[in-house]
């Protein structure tokens, strides 16, 4: 998070936070079209796909490698520059799109898009939920962020297990976690966007942070759903 003893309320809360909502979503969006272009590119050579998930050593350090990316920024976010978190961002989203390619080949292009608009529509629609409702999402917080280190535990361990029940009981679950995410999540931002900025930027490292967020709710959401939706190929 932003430290919040770096921001100010300057700015009237309602102005900052329709300039800041735009700003977020830019970067969400941008990191969601880089991940598709670079999950087509590594589709369309024999070599890639080859390279990556021929071998197992290399497609979960990839997975790790992102996972160092998510945690380094969210951490350094306060002593990184604006450019800096940008480009990791932009690197997470880049690797996000190489391993995501593996969708494709488990799964039917017909129900992956099916499976892309529902995710969008459900998340588009919690994530008005977060910023227009009154309720304090605060208290969601604790229970989602159980709920989700639960089902990282779980699948971790159906790795091995390779149970079909833990597999859909982790999937279900994991809808409604992520759907929440994305409300709270929303909230949260909404609430940074309205204390407002120092300068511009920490506004722009809030705007990458928060892009974050939402990028791995909705992507993870889409996932989730993909499980539970998706039709093998």
């Amino acid at each position: 998070m932003i430290d919040r003893e770096n921001v100010y309320s300057g700015a009237p809360a309602l102005a900052t936070t329709n300039s800041f909502f735009p700003r977020v979503y830019g970067w969400m969006t941008a990191g969601l079209g880089l991940t598709a272009l670079v999950a087509l590119l590594t589709l369309s050579s024999q070599t890639m796909l080859q390279m990556i998930f021929g071998n197992k050593m290399v497609f979960y350090g990839l997975m790790i490698a992102e996972v160092g990316l998510v945690i380094a920024l969210s951490a350094a976010i306060n002593r990184i520059s604006a450019t800096t978190a940008t480009l990791m961002f932009l690197l997470y989203s880049a690797l996000s799109g190489v391993t995501f390619a593996s969708i494709f080949l488990v799964y039917t292009s017909s129900s992956i898009a099916s499976t892309f608009f529902v995710a969008s529509g459900t998340f588009g629609a919690m994530s008005i939920y977060g910023m227009v409702t009154k309720r304090d999402l605060t208290g969601w917080g604790s229970f989602l962020f159980m709920g989700l280190f639960g089902i990282i535990i779980a699948s971790v361990v159906n790795i091995f297990m390779q149970s079909e029940m833990i597999h859909w009981v982790v999937s279900y679950i994991g809808v409604f976690i992520f759907v929440g995410l994305t409300a709270y999540d929303t909230q949260k931002i909404k609430m940074i966007g309205q204390a407002g900025f120092a300068d511009g930027e920490s506004r722009q490292k809030a705007a990458i942070l928060g892009a974050l967020r939402l990028y791995l709710d909705f992507i993870n959401l889409f996932l989730m759903l993909l499980r539970v939706m998706g039709d093998r190929r």
